[in-house]
């Protein structure tokens, strides 16, 4: 059986909103969201980056995270990428210091 990737991911939009989602193709569905053929949401608030996003290896796990960071306030979720952007940079540095 063939592996996907699957994403939850978080977009900043131009008036510094943000937006979360699922998708299997990061790049694809970003290009969707700034052509205007995405979201309601991002329509209006073009352009868009992509802010953060993480990768699960089933649909479900993307999706139930897409679930919980939308029920947290806009304070808990900037708390949240930023732990996260700060793990994953600790993680990046043990295994540069480990080559």
């Amino acid at each position: 059986m063939e592996k996907h990737n699957h994403y939850f991911y978080v977009l900043k939009c131009a008036d510094g909103s943000l937006y979360a989602g699922y998708t299997n193709d990061l790049q694809k569905r970003l290009t969707t969201h700034n052509s205007g053929k995405g979201a309601k949401y991002t329509r209006a608030r073009r352009p868009v980056e992509l802010y953060y996003h993480e990768c699960f290896s089933t649909k479900r796990e993307a999706m139930q995270q897409e679930y919980r960071f939308k029920t947290w306030t806009r304070q808990k979720k900037d708390i949240y990428i930023e732990e996260m952007r700060m793990e994953k940079e600790a993680a990046h540095e043990k295994d540069t210091e480990e080559l």
